[in-house]
């Protein structure tokens, strides 16, 4: 009987043992744990730190924009991508950079490098009206717009804004017109079995929810709007380009057509085939190149690619965008 006793004392001594080792690696194990966690958070919170830093005092550091030399030089501004608001090529930015570029004391000529299929009339007519302001403000200082592989609709728009044109002989050119796209899902919600229902207080306030049949008038209330939009297109075109536009005899110009860089030269479109380099060395006369245009930091890269507006996702939910020209 006593070596049972002392033989159950010694396996409940065992067992014991055991469990203590047990919740001591246990103990170990969620303390490792912790630690990692906390490593993580901070390793989070310095490249946010470094992040910020990096967004706040890199554009400080812009070596680009030589105002302070004492040579003359050309001021080059990228228009590249959608002209639109939020974009890099919204009228704020090309605007700003205009504005840096004509008030350097330095500048002998800016040249517009562009590349863009278009974008916002409202963004595109911005740009126009100033860099009109700002020739009418300096006029000892040209401004040229070089076409590289696309400058259509609202990008030719700003385009004709300029003293001059240049593209290459493959650029694409023109598309002189103004659209506006949405879907309709009326079928796709009576195959399903889905009402639509919303509630307005004006007869025409939903006339582009493409969850609704169109209506006629409300159709053609709509083409009047985006022929509106295309009349002030074409003078705006007309204005800056002048008699050098070829439009009496070739009227297909404002049809939303695009032209190669050597059809559009004998359409007038343009002036004549050259590229930035070209421009700067034999037309403005400075080889020196100052690239003026505004440049993004990268935390507004980041909030910009992090941040739709939930307008913005509903419009692309929705399939509709605004008149473009494009």
């Amino acid at each position: 009987m006593a070596d049972e006793w002392k033989a159950s004392a010694a396996a409940d001594g065992e067992g014991k043992s055991w469990k203590l080792l047990e919740k001591t690696l246990l103990a170990g194990v969620q303390e490792q744990r912790r630690a990692r966690r906390w490593g993580i958070f901070f390793k989070s919170l310095t490249f946010v730190y470094l992040f910020v830093a990096l967004a706040l005092f890199v554009p400080m550091l812009d070596l680009k924009k030589s105002a302070g030399s004492s040579a003359g030089h050309t001021a080059v501004i990228e228009v590249r991508g959608m002209i639109a608001d939020q974009e890099s090529a919204s009228a704020d930015n090309i605007v700003s950079s205009l504005r840096a570029a004509f008030e350097d004391a330095n500048t002998r000529g800016v040249i517009l490098r562009i590349n863009s299929p278009g974008g916002s009339p409202v963004q595109s007519g911005y740009i126009y009206d100033e860099i009109r302001r700002l020739r009418a403000e300096y006029p000892a200082i040209k401004l040229y717009a070089v076409i590289t592989d696309l400058g259509a609709s609202g990008a030719y728009y700003i385009a004709s804004a300029a003293d001059a044109i240049y593209a290459d002989k493959a650029s694409l050119v023109g598309s002189i017109g103004v659209t506006a796209a949405t879907f309709g899902f009326v079928g796709v919600m009576e195959k399903l079995g889905v009402d639509r229902r919303v509630y307005t207080s004006g007869e025409h306030k939903a006339f582009l929810d493409p969850f609704q049949p169109q209506k006629a008038e409300e159709t053609k209330f709509w083409q009047g709007v985006l022929e509106t939009t295309h009349r002030q297109f074409i003078a705006s075109v007309k204005q800056g380009r002048g008699d050098r536009l070829k439009d009496a005899k070739h009227p297909e110009l404002f049809s939303g057509l695009i032209w190669s860089g050597e059809q559009a030269l004998q359409l007038g479109l343009i002036d004549a085939l050259g590229n930035t380099s070209y421009v700067a060395r034999e037309v403005v006369g400075e080889k020196e190149i100052v690239d003026f245009t505004l440049q993004e930091s990268p935390f507004d890269r980041f909030a910009k690619t992090m941040g739709a507006s939930m307008a913005e996702r509903v419009a692309l939910l929705m399939g509709f965008r605004g008149p473009a020209l494009r």
